[in-house]
């Protein structure tokens, strides 16, 4: 005889129930992993802002987004986490023709990846020589890429630079996600070099490197959604629906 589990697939009422050992010892519940998430998406944020210090210090180039914020900071005379924060709430603002719905992820990388940040530059020495640039350059991109596949992985929300392409691909079905996704980083980059923003060998890195780097780090960091028994085969950890090329996640973007 079968029934429907709480998965809404069919098992024989023999089967033993999904969220348990056989013997009566618990599994491996779903629930049982939030810390986790919580932990991973906090350590994936605060990495995030520090890698964002380590391009801004090296002075060779930041992403588009962080051009756009330190632009800002030029005119504005507020700190760079200040315009972080500011500009993500301003992009989450867009979501709302989109019908996007922002979870914990989204709201928790406006505010810590700006305050990350802020306390990376503080703390983290400036750079004279080139090679040190060069290795805070190098080592900025890297984490960068860890952190998103660490807060990504946690499947708390994506950032708000993210939903705002993912929800105007969704809402126009017919639109490119590379299209989208180049329109808006060569908008951003654009108007934060005008406005006075690093642009250079670092942009370029960046945007070559960033997307392989996400590829490597996000099946390693992915929290398995559906995982039922230690002995169960993991869900694909390719990460929580198609993974944009990222040029920038500010938070993640």
């Amino acid at each position: 005889m079968t029934k429907i589990g709480n998965g809404g697939g069919l098992r024989r009422r023999s089967d033993p129930d999904p969220g348990h050992h056989v013997g009566g010892r618990p599994g491996r519940h779903p629930g049982r992993r939030l810390p986790r998430r919580l932990g991973q998406l906090y350590a994936g944020l605060a990495l995030y802002g520090v890698s964002m210090a380590l391009m801004i210090e090296s002075d060779l180039g930041l992403n588009p987004w962080d051009v756009f914020h330190q632009g800002l900071t030029q005119l504005t005379g507020l700190s760079f986490g200040t315009v972080t924060v500011l500009v993500g709430g301003a992009v989450l603002l867009l979501w709302i023709p989109l019908r996007q719905r922002p979870g914990l992820g989204t709201v928790s990388n406006v505010v810590v990846i700006g305050v990350a940040v802020d306390a990376g530059l503080a703390l983290l020495p400036a750079p004279t020589q080139l090679p040190v640039r060069g290795a805070f350059l190098v080592a900025g991109i890297v984490l960068n890429g860890l952190a998103t596949g660490l807060y990504i992985g946690a499947r708390m929300g994506p950032g708000p630079r993210d939903g705002l392409m993912t929800g105007w691909v969704a809402r126009h079905p017919r639109s490119s996600v590379r299209l989208v996704r180049t329109v808006i980083e060569v908008s951003v980059l654009a108007c934060g070099w005008l406005l006075g923003g690093t642009a250079g060998l670092g942009t370029v890195l960046y945007a070559v490197g960033i997307g392989p780097l996400v590829q490597f780090f996000l099946p390693l960091c992915t929290v398995p959604s559906n995982l039922t028994a230690p002995d169960a085969t993991p869900p694909d950890t390719a990460g929580p629906g198609p993974v944009p090329a990222v040029s920038r996640p500010a938070d993640g973007s």
